[in-house]
């Protein structure tokens, strides 16, 4: 007699009538006769007396595949799909269609719509889908080791200073790291965290309290990772405050903290197993794909490709200006490839001893005690003052450490620096301050200490002016002077020195960009002009460098006296062809280096199908990417994703509608933090265009503006606001505009719209036609049938 595997069946059991109709469908269909599966439920609470863990691994483990319902998003069934994916078995998703339950929990975690699951809406439904055919497949993916950037983060979506340790911590242990940053991808897709666990020698996750905000969400990507991790026998980090209410299912796993001195203690205990891990050999690759399967087109942030971008960066104008110092300011829109060049820039300057690369990343949240105990009660002149010293303060002190970190080794056996390392070193050093920790630890510990000593003297006394004396008083720990004179004599004996300045709108308040935001800005340009030109005066060649998102940077420079006299490099793309080289120096990075000059054309049909609703398929993924790099390795990403979940050489044109509908939404959800960081009455305002027309008119769009609660007084503002985001566009009798295809420059988008009046038609952006429920229409271009690139 032929023995009947047993599937393991996971749901929650906070709904009692979802779970007895989830048991009812179960039952019918474990009598259905012949089945050659038996399904065997396990309801999971989180109550004292339920079974430990072990035996739920087991159940997985002895399982062909596992059903796990969604309705509900318990963080212990999202632990076991995670688990299941690892173990290499097929997580059959199911989720009752008639109920609410997690479903935009479910969206913003983005790990589920891009797996795939059954709806159902009875238990005939579910008996129906339980006894047809269910593929056993597995999500296949490689155990190839990343050695260059063994560990794997899953940063929360708030910043605090147990977030700021553990990153500091594996930095400080020597690790170079991959990350899901949520302020850069807005939503994780499953395909990528296998991939990214996979590739991993640790995995460190940080728990957050259910109070902070956007902690659910989080929990569950870090719940669903830690499967993974699990699964595949990585070493896992898992972090929690004390007091935490641990899931069930990781409770043996976790290590708690209550101060930050127990996550250095944690990390440094960690280190060891990912030592481990990396020593031993690679297991043989689990590899089921072809070309499309083994190839890796990078990720689509920057930082977590830093050790493979050489490989296939496209060297555009603006990176030879900036390398050659041309340049400033590098401004660029979100996704447009400013980190990327800081990378690049950085790496390309830095093997050469003689020249010191001092790569700062500054972001809001570490400046916020600075900001909220002094600069909100200071006038407006005594702020400038006070944050433009600071700048440069904070630039003087970061190029003296880079100076005696990088000959700490060196300097005693060197007679010419030996005697002027030992002098700025003795002007460095100070009393009350430490120069220990990563800059990030550097930073927040000089902003709160003079944050404590501002309130000390002077409270919380509005509208205060401060001297330059007590500026002085109030900043400086060190004798300025001597220290740049002390930095100056030891430039001597360098060739070059680079500062860049990176993430400073990052973690910026979701309030909007105030008037202290744009100071901080201004200042910080202005210091490091002032520090470049007293160097460059003193003979030595210094740069210094600010990268900022362009929009960001237009909003508050626009009312500056000296607006537009910066150097500056744009980041603006416009030329889908040099996306296309962008995508094709990725594909080929890869391959043998015989391949290298395969053109795009040849190597394009061999990992995606040629054409989507009758387009030509690269050209169909460019119009939605909104010309912005990080967005079309997104939409590629996704669909490859769900081509190798199903184990197909090359991306259909289904994987590709599967991609965008997971694109789009994560677009829908960044563009909305975009728009609301330098206009927070916009905040939510791309949702009201759900279930549209993709074309409207002028009084439709007005319409929906209104609907959103924005004052009639700020419509005209906001329609040139999603003109220039390219959420909309505008329709003439010839052709279809976006900002993009109009140089950036809003004016001719507003002369079209202002020229055709009442009559004037609005066109969405057809990238984010699935999130909002849009129909496309037919565009102007497709209406010429002018022939596609041919392939």
């Amino acid at each position: 007699m032929t023995q009947v595997s047993q599937a393991f069946v996971a749901y929650p059991s906070q709904d009692e009538a979802l779970a007895a109709l989830i048991m009812e469908g179960i039952r019918r269909a474990n009598a259905v006769p012949s089945l050659p599966v038996r399904y065997e439920p396990w309801v999971f609470n989180d109550i004292a007396g339920n079974p430990l863990i072990s035996p739920i691994l087991a159940k997985i483990e002895e399982s062909p595949y596992v059903v796990a319902d969604i309705t509900y998003l318990n963080v212990n069934v999202v632990y076991e799909i995670g688990f299941t994916i690892g173990r290499g078995k097929r997580a059959f998703l199911i989720r009752h269609s008639a109920t609410a339950g997690d479903r935009d929990l479910a969206k913003e975690a983005g790990i589920f719509d891009t797996l795939g699951y059954h709806q159902y809406a009875s238990y005939d439904d579910l008996k129906n889908r339980l006894t047809s055919h269910v593929d056993e497949a597995p999500l296949p993916f490689s155990l190839a080791l990343d050695r260059k950037a063994p560990v794997y983060i899953v940063e929360p979506p708030t910043r605090d200073t147990p977030a700021t340790m553990v990153t500091s911590r594996v930095k400080k242990a020597g690790y170079r790291y991959r990350s899901f940053m949520p302020t850069e991808d807005t939503r994780l897709a499953a395909s990528d965290a296998v991939r990214q666990v996979a590739s991993s020698s640790g995995i460190v996750l940080l728990l957050q309290r259910p109070s902070t905000p956007g902690a659910q969400v989080h929990n569950v990507r870090a719940l669903f990772v830690a499967g993974l991790a699990h699964g595949m026998g990585k070493p896992t980090l898992i972090l929690a405050p004390a007091g935490y209410p641990t899931p069930l299912d990781v409770r043996d796993a976790v290590k708690s903290f209550r101060f930050p001195e127990d996550i250095v203690e944690r990390i440094a205990e960690f280190c060891p197993e990912i030592n481990d891990h990396l020593q031993q050999a690679d297991p043989p690759p689990i590899e089921t794909g072809g070309l499309l399967q083994s190839s890796a087109i990078g990720d689509p942030t920057a930082e977590n490709e830093m050790t493979t971008l050489a490989s296939y960066f496209l060297r555009t104008d603006q990176y030879e200006r900036a390398v050659r110092g041309d340049v400033n300011l590098v401004v660029g829109r979100k996704g447009s490839g400013k980190t990327a060049l800081f990378i690049r820039l950085r790496d390309k300057i830095r093997p050469d001893k003689r020249n010191i690369v001092v790569d700062l990343k500054p972001e809001g949240y570490q400046l916020l005690k600075l900001k909220d105990d002094i600069l909100t009660y200071l006038t407006e002149g005594a702020r400038q003052h006070l944050i433009t010293a600071f700048w440069e303060y904070l630039i003087l002190l970061e190029v003296t450490y880079k100076l005696l970190e990088k000959d700490r080794h060196t300097y005693k056996f060197n007679h010419e620096i030996n005697e002027l390392y030992l002098e700025l070193e003795a002007a460095y050093r100070a009393d009350n301050f430490s120069a220990e920790g990563d800059f990030s630890e550097r930073l927040l510990t000089l902003s709160q200490r003079i944050s404590e000593q501002y309130l000390q003297r002077y409270g919380k006394e509005d509208g205060r002016k401060l001297t330059t004396q007590e500026v002085t008083e109030l900043l400086y720990t060190h004798d300025i002077r001597t220290l740049r004179d002390r930095v100056s004599d030891y430039l001597e004996n360098k060739e070059s020195v680079w500062v860049l300045f990176d993430n400073l709108d990052k973690g910026w308040s979701t309030q909007g960009v105030d008037v202290i935001d744009s100071i901080s800005l201004r200042c910080l340009i202005d210091a490091g002009r002032k520090v470049e030109q007293q160097m460059q005066k003193a003979g030595h060649r210094f740069r210094c460098i600010v990268f900022v998102r362009n929009d960001v940077y237009e909003h508050l420079m626009r009312n500056s006296a000296d607006y537009g006299k910066e150097m500056q490099a744009t980041l603006d793309w416009t030329d889908p062809d040099l996306l296309r080289e962008m995508l094709r120096l990725r594909l080929v990075s890869g391959l043998d280096g015989k391949a290298a000059d395969v053109t795009f054309e040849q190597i394009w049909p061999t990992v995606c199908t040629s054409h989507v609703h009758g387009e030509e398929s690269s050209t169909f993924l460019i119009d939605r990417s909104l010309m912005r790099p990080r967005n079309i390795l997104k939409i590629f990403n996704h669909a490859r994703g769900f081509a190798t979940n199903f184990n197909r050489a090359r991306i259909s044109e289904e994987d590709i509608e599967k991609g965008l509908r997971a694109y789009s939404q994560d677009l829908l959800i960044e563009l909305d933090r975009e728009l609301s960081d330098v206009f927070p009455a916009a905040k939510d305002l791309l949702y009201h265009f759900i279930d549209s027309n993709s074309e409207l008119d002028r009084k439709s769009l007005s319409q929906i503006i209104l609907e959103s609660g924005v004052h009639e007084a700020d419509v005209e503002q906001i329609v040139d606001f999603l003109l220039y985001y390219g959420v909309i566009g505008v329709r003439t009798d010839d052709a279809d505009f976006f900002i993009y295809n109009v140089a950036y420059d809003l004016k001719p988008l507003k002369i079209r719209a202002t020229r055709a009046g009442l009559s004037c038609r609005y066109l969405i952006n057809p990238a984010f036609g699935p999130a909002l429920g849009i129909k496309e229409q037919s565009t102007i271009a497709d209406d010429l049938d002018e022939p596609s690139l041919p392939l």
